[in-house]
Formats: C-alpha cells, structure tokens, sequence
C-alpha cells in the first residue's frame, strides 16, 4: 500500500527547516531597539531558563508577564539604572522561550553595560550575543509564528509606505498564512482521493468520479488565482518599482525627477551635461514605492567625466523595470534633436530586456505650441510640463500601470518575491495535474506526483517545507535583537 505523507512536512521530511542543528539552545541576549540616544532602550534576553539572568540583574524573582520598576544590578550588587523588568516564561512569550526583557534609559552606554552584565551573568549557562533575527528565528522554530509571519516582522519594521505598514501587519496577524492554510487543506482532501483510487482498484469505486475530483481541482485552481493575484500585489506594495529617466541632455530629467518627488533633489541648469552621476529618490504613488533615477544625458562626448556618467546611466537603464525616455517638445521639429532620440531608441531597443516597457514622455509643454512633438497624442506617449507639473498626474497613473498595481478593495498582504514563485510553481503543477486527471487510470501517478509537489511548493511559503538554506537568507538581513 502506498503510503501518503500529508501531515505536517515539518514532521515527515528529513530536511525540514524544524530540525535545524545549526540553532543552539544556548541563552542569547541583545540590545532590542535602534543604536544611538532615546527615552527607552530595550535589552532582550531568551532562553530555556534565564533565572539566573533575572536573579542577577533585578535580584529577586519577578512575577510572569508583571512589569516591575526597580534597579538593574551590577556584579556588586549596584545599580547600573532604574527601570522596568518583564518575565515571559516558556512557552507563553514571543521566541517560546524564557524571555526577560529590561527597558532601562535609551543611553548608549547604560544599554551597553546591561549587555555586558547579562553575559557576564550568563556565562555559566554559555549565554552569547544573538545573531541577526534569532529572536524571531526561535519563534518560528518553536512553532509561535510561521515563516510568512516572520519575514512579516522585518517587513513591518521596514516598511516605507503606510500602505505597506497595513499590508504587513496583516501578514503578521496571520491573514496571508490562514489563505494558504486553506488551499492546502483542499489540495490534501484531493490528493487522498487520488491516492485511494490507486491504493484500492480491486474496489472499482471510481472515488474520483463520485468525489468530482475534476470539479476540486477546478476550484482549487480558481482560489489559487485570486490568491496569486493578492500575493502579487503584495510583492509590488513590498518591493516597488524601479524606473529610470533617460534622454538627450536638457530635455528635462533632473526637473522631471524634481516634480515627481516634490523636492529639489536634482542641479538644474540650462547648461547641457550638468548631471554627471545618477540621482535617485523614492517617492509613493497610492502606496506603491517608486525608486525613481535620473541619469545623465545621453549623448557622445570628448569629456571624461561625461562619459563616465553616461555609462553609469546605461547600467541603471539595463537594471530598470520601465524606462521614461524624455523628449525635448521645443526641440521636436529639429533634424538633428530627431537623430539623436532615434539612436537612443536603437540603443533602449538593444539593451533592454525583452518586457521593459519605453514610455516616451515630451517635455516642456508649457513653452512648446500644442501641436508640437511627433507623437504626445496618439496614445504610445505622454506630453506634460515638470515646471508647471500639468500632466504629471497622468504619468503617476501611467507607472502604476506599468507596475501592474490594482488597489484590492478588501486590502492586500505584503509579500515576497520568493512566495510568488512558490505560488507559481503551486499553478504549474496543478495545471500537470489538470492535464493528467482526465486520463485517470492512466495517468493516476502522475497525477498523484504533480499534486504532492504541488503541496510541497505551498508549503514552501509558511515554512512547512523549505531549505536550510533559505531559513539562513531570510533571517540574516533581519536586524539584531529582533
């Protein structure tokens, strides 16, 4: 009989993330809130037991999850500063831990004497300094939170727009989890009745005719759609776009750059050739991260520097996920200003990876005659003026679309590249399987195959399933004492 692994991978698999050697059980302590001068400084400590630490430091026993003002001790019992201390006993506390927590004054060097008294104190039980994330690691390793909510935290600290605040903070409730939690129960459901038809053909009950296995995996694919959908937004609210403003010199980069961040980030003069070096800036349109670059113009050049500028602005043009290609509107009927944007264009067509979108945008139409430039009205380019800022509502609207973005009226949760291409391979086995599963006895095992790899994908995203590997990326770019 075939035996069918749908049970927690993280207990079936002999390379799950849940018995990781690397994770020591030893005490690990850290200064918990941002370097430099504040009101309150966070010192962190977890461990299987960390009394020694709370006898040391407060010199009593504390009451469970009570904070108490006293004095944090030194080795001859003198007070380093006064403040509060908190005792989270295991299992009740973020890592599932032993936590103790000591808010003293956000002072640099109080922070870094409660530090050092914590080791000192810790020496016995081999307490050490935490790596990058190992709080959080710890609570995904003892089951407090999953791996989507985890990366939810650093996402939530990192967040750059308000919409990608909310975003995170519901990926960290559990709201993104909960929706893969559901469509693995689903694909579990269809894959029993797979591997029932196969474990008992003797039986010639067609379990997945009588079950409408066709009719499950249909609806199982149509819920994965919406959630990709949802994830993809997420990724965009995450990680942005980057655009890239290219073109002749004094067509109007550096004051394009200015309107869209409304700020005077950019030189302008009307001497060609001012910007030397790439500027960039983050601005938010709807919530949505943009990193916009302005470039130096492109042209031939004798000067050195020049060149070295323009080089530099090719290769954030190469690395670009949509290129603005300005356009100066009072030079549009000049032969020469026409050669030189045609052989931007030819060059754009032949560095560019196939899929970037070229946007033509014509500027200065404050001082150009309406009908000037070539092609502003047909629709394949956009005419606006970055000194009086007319049109460039329009070029907002124009680069969320170009982003792909659709505001979800129910809300989004932030997500990662990595969970959109585990979704993706999650939809490239369920269609195998859509394929094989009107074959049925024919293709049962393929079937069976594409569904379980399938589960193992998904899994994938909560950290049921994942490489060591990927457990090590994830939280080394988490900050210390988180």
């Amino acid at each position: 009989m075939r035996l069918l692994s749908i049970g927690r991978p993280d207990r079936d698999a002999p390379d799950t993330l849940k018995r990781m050697p690397a994770l020591a059980s030893d005490p690990i302590v850290a200064i918990a809130t941002a370097p430099g001068r504040g009101a309150v400084g966070i010192v962190r400590v977890s461990g299987r037991d960390v009394s020694a630490i709370v006898s040391a430091l407060c010199g009593r026993k504390l009451k469970a999850r009570e904070a108490t003002y006293l004095p944090f001790l030194d080795g001859k019992a003198h007070a380093i500063d006064q403040g509060l201390a908190l005792h989270f006993p295991a299992p009740h506390s973020y890592t599932g831990e032993d936590v103790l927590e000591l808010q003293a004054h956000g002072g640099p060097v109080v922070l870094q004497l409660l530090l050092a008294r914590c080791l000192e104190a810790g020496a016995g039980i081999g307490m050490r300094l935490a790596e990058p994330g190992e709080f959080t690691q710890r609570a995904f390793m003892n089951d407090k939170l999953d791996l989507a909510q985890a990366e939810a935290v650093a996402d939530l600290i990192d967040a750059s727009t308000e919409a990608a605040a909310r975003s995170a903070s519901r990926s960290l409730s559990g709201e993104f989890s909960d929706e893969i939690a559901t469509l693995r129960d689903k694909l579990i459901h269809l894959r029993m009745l797979v591997e029932a038809t196969l474990d008992f053909p003797e039986e010639e009950i067609d379990f997945l005719k009588r079950a409408d296995a066709q009719g499950q995996l249909d609806a199982l694919q149509a819920q994965l759609a919406r959630v990709m959908q949802r994830t993809r937004q997420g990724a965009l609210l995450r990680e942005g776009i980057k655009v890239v403003i290219a073109g002749q010199p004094n067509a109007g980069k550096s004051s394009l750059l200015n309107a869209l961040a409304g700020a005077e980030l950019a030189i302008v003069t009307p001497i060609a050739g001012t910007t030397r070096d790439k500027v960039a800036q983050a601005i938010q349109i709807e919530g949505v991260p943009v990193h916009v670059v302005d470039t130096a113009g492109l042209r031939d050049s004798d000067d050195p520097v020049e060149r070295i500028g323009i080089e530099r602005a090719w290769a954030e043009i190469e690395t670009a996920d949509a290129v603005l290609f300005l356009h100066d509107l009072l030079r549009a009927q000049d032969a020469d200003a026409q050669a030189a944007d045609a052989a931007i264009a030819g060059t754009l067509a032949g560095r560019l990876p196939a899929g970037v979108p070229i946007v033509d945008v014509w500027n200065k139409a404050d001082a150009a005659p309406q009908h000037a430039g070539t092609n502003e009205n047909d629709g394949t380019a956009m005419r606006l003026s970055a000194k009086t800022g007319a049109g460039l509502e329009s070029l907002r609207r124009k680069l969320l679309e170009l982003a792909g973005w659709q505001a979800m009226p129910e809300g989004v949760y932030l997500a990662r590249a990595r969970h959109v291409q585990a979704l993706a391979r999650v939809d490239e086995h369920l269609m195998e399987a859509a394929a094989h599963i009107a074959q049925q006895a024919q293709a049962l095992d393929l079937l069976a195959e594409e569904l379980r790899l399938a589960q193992n994908a998904l899994n994938e995203v909560t950290g049921a399933f994942t490489s060591d590997d990927l457990l090590g990326v994830i939280f080394s770019k988490f900050c210390i004492g988180k």
